[in-house]
């Protein structure tokens, strides 16, 4: 036999079956083999075709298919023909199912789903660094969800915290000599969401981070009458918008990111932008404790 040939069936890609075939053809020294990748197969009349193709080139069929019907024609056909045909994940996916308990799906591309859902998330964590602490506030309007508040009231942990949850999340520092970015105030209904902390507890995490950086915990920074006016202008600023607020003071960042995604879950959707008349918008605002 010249030709070195491997019919790669798959009801999804065939990436899985594909790399499995090229692991097994690297042990050989002899040349290449030649693989031809047959995906998404979803009838009997396709499998034929190809059983009859690897008859006639003399080759091996390797296959993914989920689908125990599916399975089982590729298998009985090529055994009538004399062809060779490996099934790579069948035989796995009812040992699994046996020895688990568990009953199979047998829904095709659901590895394809998974990693779908992981660019996802990379995205959105990506998606938080960029737009971290107002760094640009074009990344407002761009967001699923956006959380503002004073220094040192956990915004930056819990958009990373949301991110992991697929959510894309801005932040802004509410710092009274800084006027808010203007599409602050532009936000859909619901899409903000901001968090209150008593002056007592700032002041505490305040002091014990400038003394973790060794310097002065007496600065300006932890001043009770400078934390004061911070939270005075925050509550301008959440009148202003129209926010809602979450009380954050003995809260963990999972405990605040549970009570926004069951009130962002909760919509049925998230409009980007809002009318300038609409007077109803609500914000939830999230501080956080940066670490």
């Amino acid at each position: 036999m010249n030709q070195r040939l491997v019919y790669v069936v798959s009801d999804s890609g065939g990436e899985t079956a594909e790399l499995v075939v090229k692991a097994a053809a690297s042990q050989f020294y002899a040349s290449p083999v030649q693989i031809k990748r047959v995906p998404y197969v979803e009838d009997k009349t396709t499998l034929a075709e190809v059983v009859a193709l690897a008859k006639m080139n003399q080759a091996i069929i390797a296959f993914t298919l989920v689908v125990p019907e599916m399975r089982e024609f590729l298998l009985a056909e090529a055994a009538r023909e004399g062809v060779v045909a490996y099934d790579i994940i069948g035989p796995l996916i009812e040992k699994m199912s046996g020895l688990f308990q568990l009953t199979p799906r047998y829904e095709p591309g659901q590895v394809r789903v998974l990693d779908e859902d992981y660019f996802k998330k990379i995205e959105a964590i990506e998606f938080a660094v960029k737009y971290d602490d107002g760094r640009d506030p074009r990344g407002i309007l761009r967001a699923d969800i956006v959380l503002i508040g004073v220094s040192r009231t956990s915004k930056t942990p819990l958009s990373q915290y949301l991110a992991h949850k697929r959510l894309k999340v801005a932040n802004v520092p509410i710092v009274p000599e800084v006027e808010p970015p203007e599409q602050l105030f532009q936000v859909g209904p619901g899409k903000c969401f901001g968090l209150k902390i008593s002056p007592d507890k700032l002041l505490s995490i305040r002091r014990e981070r400038l003394k973790s950086l060794g310097l002065n915990d007496q600065a300006i920074y932890a001043n009770m009458d400078r934390i004061k006016e911070e939270l005075a202008y925050f509550d301008e600023v959440v009148k202003k918008i129209g926010c809602d607020v979450i009380d954050v003071t003995n809260k963990a960042v999972e405990e605040t990111a549970s009570i926004i995604m069951k009130k962002i879950h909760g919509q049925r959707a998230l409009p980007s932008t809002r009318h300038e008349n609409d007077c109803s918008r609500r914000c939830i605002f999230t501080e956080k404790l940066k670490c």
